[in-house]
This record gives structure tokens, C-alpha cells and sequence, in this order.
């Protein structure tokens, strides 16, 4: 009896045996094997993932880990000196093999591509209206008006309220979100199947940031858009695409989809990348910020470092007046960090110029370590910077690409006299070893140095004249989260060992969550919102605020992943 009931269970009927097994849905975008050299160096090492239609990958991980290499090769935009193998299918056609006249007509009308940097991207001669038209050739309609009408009609669509005037704008009259908007409205212009964007959000404001990464999400279900997203930061990626590839140094650590990877990543790199996204980790650096916590409580009283009282500033352009800083008034106790956030244009760098001495106020009063600031020549105010430093926003363009790292940073103690030539080599390799740089690194010049390790340089120049007060302006937006929490590490212990007091400028409230103690938020030039940084995210009082707090990436997970309860209640509301 029991060998009948195991015949009849494993024996098929005849129409089970006819019927068609269902056929597995052929991906849009299939990848196998593909690796990619330069010259005798292979970044990419036999990369496979597939992009089905209508879904979203996500391709993450550190600047030179291969990411945007491969998005290159799957465009056939490789330099003359890349090389790849392997294979490469679109929409069941394997295109790594067919000649450049062959791709051509995918290009663009297929397979749109959103690049990282519209600065670069857009001629800044020619009206956006120009290079629209551009790729609207693409479109195979000979009338010109109809064209515009299209152009218009997508420019639009991305979310641009004054086409007619963006049309007829020229590249540096729009803002960054404008202009990004610009970018995915020209390659979504032709209607493709698959839109890769390369870093669509990396320069952007967050609150802009959150406003680009809905479109791309809104646009790829409207239109049914397959989305190869390329970025470095596992929150974003995590909360826009259904797949994740996370590679290092051109080899694929773990792919997956993206619930399970981000909930238990089973690779070190991949829990690394998580565990350096300010989003997700809030207190990651608690032991080092409670020196300033601590500074905070027992100084309270004393004379603050910084005192910035009442202080406006107004700009005359094209006739009219425009006010920049409007009443502002802050103090920063010695040896912590107090920030001041908001959006472009809200006038965080108006009021760093005038903290440094190199604008003047209308109105109001500024001392630093209780020397005035406020109308004074430069000559008068060289004793000041000696004491007063600052950390550019962008160290490849802020160091001079001519000169070695030594030479950068002993530059400051030359130009003020300070000490013998053995005195001034013995600080600035004190200086490089503050900010974790070996003596190997001083006869290199920038662009022989990773972002992380020029960033350091300017760390390391700000800090050899050993001041009292380093002005930071967005000193990580350029960098990969990885390389950023490195830097972040080194600020606060710099802050713990030599007592600093830091001002820092940044529109990522992530950030400064796990960095600064105290925050301004400044919104058209005013504050609207003061305190301390734990009590400003626990229980932000203005809608300003709530929103820069709501466009912090959170992850697959949604609110649960926001790092404090009064973020998680806002998310739910919303």
C-alpha cells in the first residue's frame, strides 16, 4: 500500500505532462561577466546582475569601486583606453559586441542617462532651449515647433512650473535642482526603457535631493522606466530600488534584493556602508561629542568663543536689493561645534564670510575670542586669521594642483614668519599625522591623492597654525559616506585633543546630528529655529525644519529607520 500511495504521488497526468512550463520573463538589461581594463588595469572584475522592466537597481559603493565603469560600458562610453569582455544585453540584444553605428540609435532613445554634475554636462554658452533641441532630434519629428512643444511639455513634466523661461535661460541662471531637473527631463525626452542615472543627487541640497530621487521614482512608474541608479550612500539606495549590486574595487561583494540586503548584509563591506551613513547610525560618535557636551554645560556663563549679534547683510543686483543675512545672532562656546543648516540660497555662506572678515555687515557685531571682526581692514585682521581658519567645501579645487602636499600646508606658516625652516617641517608633519597622513605623502601633489586624502590636506593646513577656530563649509559633500565618517572621526578627535571649536556649514542634518552640538537653522537669511542639535531633532518646532528632518534618507524599512521617535511620528503622518 505504501509503494501505491508513492507511485500515485510522483506519478503526472497527461495534461500536467502537457502542460508549458512558464517562461521566466527575460530581464531588460542582463549582465554576465563583464570585466573592464585601462590600459594593463582591470577595475571591473566579471561583474552579472540583471535590471527587469519597470524595476530599479541600485549599483553602490566608494569612488573607484567600479560603479560608474560599468554604467559607462553598458552605454558604450568607455574612454579609448577602457577595454571590455564579457556580455552585455538590452532588451534580449547583446550590444557589447556591435559596432558604435550599431548602438547609435539605443543611445539616448533606448537608454536615457541622467550624469552626475550639470554643470559639466551643460554647455554654459548656449540656452538650455538650444541643447534641448539637441535631444529632441532624437525624437525623428522634422517640425521645430513641435519640438519645443514636446521640450516644453517635458520640461514640465519633471516639475519645472516656468518652462517658457527655463527654455530660454542660460545654465548658471538656474539653481542645482533646477538644472538637474533640466538633465533628467532631456534624457526622459525620448521616452526610453531604461534611464541610468550616475549620481543624480551628490551635489544637491537634501531637501532638493529627496524632491530629484521622487521624480526619478514617480517618473519610472509612470512612464515604465527601468532605473539603474549609481550611488555611494546604501540609505538612498535602499529606500529607491528594488535590487542592490554593492561592489568594492571593481569586484561585486553581494547582490540581492534589497530588503535582504540592507536588513542583514552579508557582507563586512556592505555592513561597513551601512554603518557609515549618518542616517542610520545617529550616535555612532557619542564618546568623542560628549567633551563638547561637557564643554557646553561647564562653560555655560563664560565668555562664548564666537559672538554673533544682530548682524545684517544686504546685496544689490540688477538694481534691486536682496537681503542675505537678516538679524542673525549666534554665540559658540570654546571647544564645541555649533552648525548652521538649511537649503541654498538660505544665506550660510554670506554669513561664514562675514564670521572670516572677508564681507562686512550692514548691521550688527561679530568677535572671535572676543576680537572684533566687524569693521576692520585685512591688515587689522591678520592677527585674527591666524587664529581663525578654514576648510573649503571642495579640496580639488580649493589646493593648488601646481604644488606637493608639503608645500600646502607649510604655506600658512611661511606666510606668516612662523619659527625656522626645522621648526616649520617639524609642524607640518606634525600637522599630517594629526589628521592620519604619513610623511610619504609630502612630495605628492592633489591629483595624486584620493578625495578622503585631500580633504586631509586641508584639514592639515587649517591646523598648522594651531588656531582656536576652524570654519568647516561643507567640508564632506563631496565625499563618499565611507570616506566621510574617516573625516568626521578625525574632526571630533581633533576636537577632543587640542580643545577647537568648530562652525560648521552643511545642509545634511544627518550630519550634523552625529558632529555638532549646538544648530541654527536659517531659512531666506533668518533663524528660524535654535538649540541645542539633540533637542532641534527630537522636537523640531517649525515646518522648516520638519522638512529638512523628513528628506533625511531613511532606508527600505521607511519611518522605522528614521533616528529619533519624533521623526518616525512626522514620516507616519506624512
Amino acid at each position: 500500500m505504501a509503494s501505491h500511495d508513492r507511485l500515485t504521488t510522483n506519478t503526472l497526468t497527461r495534461a500536467e505532462l502537457v502542460a508549458p512550463v512558464p517562461l521566466r520573463p527575460i530581464p531588460l538589461l542582463r549582465v554576465n561577466g563583464l570585466s573592464v581594463s585601462y590600459g594593463p588595469n582591470e577595475v571591473v572584475t566579471n561583474a552579472e546582475f540583471e535590471l527587469g522592466r519597470g524595476e530599479s537597481l541600485a549599483l553602490i559603493g566608494e569612488s573607484g569601486s567600479g560603479k560608474s565603469t560599468i554604467a559607462r560600458a553598458v552605454l558604450r562610453l568607455l574612454p579609448s583606453s577602457g577595454h571590455a569582455t564579457g556580455r552585455v544585453a538590452f532588451d534580449g540584444q547583446e550590444v557589447l559586441g556591435i559596432s558604435e553605428r550599431g548602438f547609435r540609435p539605443l543611445r539616448g532613445r533606448a537608454i536615457g542617462f541622467v550624469p552626475q554634475d550639470p554643470a559639466h554636462a551643460l554647455n554654459p554658452v548656449r540656452t538650455i532651449g538650444a541643447q534641448a533641441h539637441e535631444a529632441a532630434a532624437l525624437l525623428d519629428e522634422p517640425d521645430r515647433a513641435v519640438r519645443k512643444r514636446l521640450i516644453l511639455e517635458t520640461f514640465a513634466e519633471v516639475g519645472l512650473d516656468n518652462a517658457r523661461r527655463v527654455y530660454d535661460s542660460y545654465p548658471h541662471q538656474l539653481s542645482g535642482g533646477m538644472l538637474q531637473r533640466v538633465l533628467i527631463g532631456l534624457a526622459i525626452l525620448p521616452r526610453p526603457t531604461l534611464l541610468v542615472a550616475d549620481e543624480p543627487t551628490s551635489a544637491l541640497d537634501v531637501t532638493i535631493q529627496k524632491r530629484i530621487l521622487d521624480l526619478l521614482t514617480r517618473l519610472q512608474h509612470d512612464l515604465k522606466i527601468s532605473l539603474l541608479l549609481i550611488t555611494h550612500d546604501l540609505a538612498i539606495a535602499a529606500e529607491r530600488a528594488n535590487a542592490l549590486v554593492v561592489l568594492k574595487d571593481g569586484i561585486i561583494q553581494e547582490a540581492g534584493r534589497t530588503a535582504s540586503v540592507f536588513a542583514a548584509p552579508a557582507s563586512a563591506y556592505a555592513r561597513k556602508l551601512r554603518a557609515d551613513v549618518p542616517a542610520l547610525n545617529p550616535d555612532r560618535y557619542a564618546a568623542l561629542r560628549d567633551t563638547g557636551i561637557r564643554a557646553l554645560k561647564t562653560g555655560a556663563g563664560a565668555t562664548p568663543k564666537i559672538k554673533v549679534s544682530a548682524v545684517t547683510k544686504t546685496f544689490t543686483v540688477d538694481g534691486k536689493t536682496l537681503t542675505a543675512v537678516d538679524d542673525l545672532s549666534f554665540t559658540v562656546p570654546a571647544g564645541t561645534t555649533h552648525a548652521l543648516v538649511g537649503e541654498s540660497g538660505s544665506g550660510k555662506t554670506t554669513a561664514v564670510r562675514l564670521l572670516l572678515g572677508l564681507e562686512q555687515p550692514d548691521t550688527g557685531t561679530i568677535s572671535v575670542a572676543d576680537e572684533q571682526i566687524t569693521g576692520r581692514s585685512p591688515d587689522e585682521l591678520r592677527s585674527v586669521w591666524r587664529h581663525l581658519q578654514l576648510v573649503y567645501q571642495n579640496p580639488f579645487t580649493s589646493l593648488d594642483p601646481t604644488w606637493t602636499v608639503e608645500h600646502l600646508v607649510r604655506e600658512p606658516l611661511d606666510r606668516f614668519g612662523i619659527g625656522t625652516r626645522k621648526e616649520r617641517d617639524e609642524r607640518v608633519r606634525e600637522a599630517l599625522a594629526d589628521v592620519g597622513l604619513g610623511e610619504h605623502l609630502l612630495s605628492r601633489k592633489p591629483q595624486a591623492l584620493s578625495g578622503g586624502q585631500r580633504q586631509r590636506v586641508a584639514i592639515a593646513r587649517s591646523l598648522v597654525l594651531k588656531p582656536d577656530v576652524i570654519v568647516l563649509d561643507e567640508p564632506t559633500s563631496a565625499l563618499d559616506v565611507s570616506v566621510q565618517a574617516d573625516i568626521v572621526e578625525v574632526l571630533l578627535s581633533l576636537q577632543v585633543n587640542l580643545g577647537l571649536t568648530y562652525v560648521f556649514v552643511s545642509h545634511d542634518l544627518a550630519l550634523v546630528r552625529q558632529l555638532a552640538h549646538t544648530v541654527s537653522v536659517i531659512q531666506r537669511g533668518r533663524i528660524v529655529e535654535h538649540g541645542a542639535v539633540t533637542e532641534i531633532f527630537d522636537n523640531p518646532r517649525q515646518p522648516y525644519t520638519r522638512s529638512l528632518l523628513a528628506s533625511i534618507p531613511s532606508g527600505v524599512a521607511g519611518a522605522a529607520h528614521l533616528p529619533h521617535p519624533r521623526l518616525r511620528q512626522l514620516a507616519t503622518a506624512d
